[in-house]
């Protein structure tokens, strides 16, 4: 297992970790603290992760497969996972029904060019032959992070309330953009000497 696919692994760990203390309780989260939420607004809310999610998917995924390298792939991963880190820090601010659909459609439009990303330079690097195991790890091990994840938030939530859940949360999912960051000599092309990110590059043909 090499270097990327191991810090890939890592950021799908922290991340989900994140995440997992936000699913379990994001219905009751609504109709507990937001003006006027009910189980509708809980339905449209996660409908409008959904068909972000999945109607930017694809255009995400042409963009990505239109350049040569790994560059594209890892900025759009790394933007993809800092939009997403912001959410749960914006869930603590909320308090009617469209922030929370505002929030759900930065969540789509970071997942979806995550997904993307992720699963893209996870193809390119992994290790032949053993493409089902380490396929297994990872998700085995984001699985594992998930299900903790749901204990220890109602545990939180319980003694400190949403704002320090959301807050681990937040933090979590921030932690995987650093291990991201920590990819930068290994993904060709993604830093110069002058400036960190070479974004203009990405929209050139190598």
């Amino acid at each position: 297992m090499n270097k990327i696919i191991k810090n890939l692994i890592l950021t799908d760990i922290a991340f989900w970790t994140g995440w997992g203390m936000i699913t379990p309780v994001f219905a009751i989260f609504i109709t507990d603290r937001i003006v006027g939420g009910t189980a509708l607004t809980v339905g449209i809310a996660v409908a409008i992760y959904w068909f972000c999610r999945s109607l930017l998917a694809f255009p995400f995924a042409k963009i990505i497969d239109k350049y040569q390298g790994q560059k594209d792939d890892y900025l759009f991963l790394v933007s993809g996972n800092f939009l997403a880190a912001l959410v749960p820090f914006g869930y603590i601010f909320a308090v009617y029904p469209w922030h929370i659909y505002i929030l759900q459609v930065a969540y789509g439009i970071g997942m979806a060019m995550s997904f993307v990303g992720w699963r893209t330079i996870f193809t390119k690097n992994i290790v032949k032959g053993k493409e089902a195991s380490q396929w297994a790890i990872d998700e085995a091990t984001l699985d594992i992070g998930t299900a903790l994840a749901g204990v220890f938030t109602g545990f939180v939530i319980t003694h400190w309330g949403y704002t320090v859940a959301f807050s681990i949360a937040g933090t979590l999912a921030m932690i995987s953009v650093i291990v991201l960051l920590c990819l930068r000599k290994e993904i060709e092309g993604v830093f110069n000497r002058k400036f960190p990110f070479n974004i203009i590059d990405i929209f050139r043909r190598e």
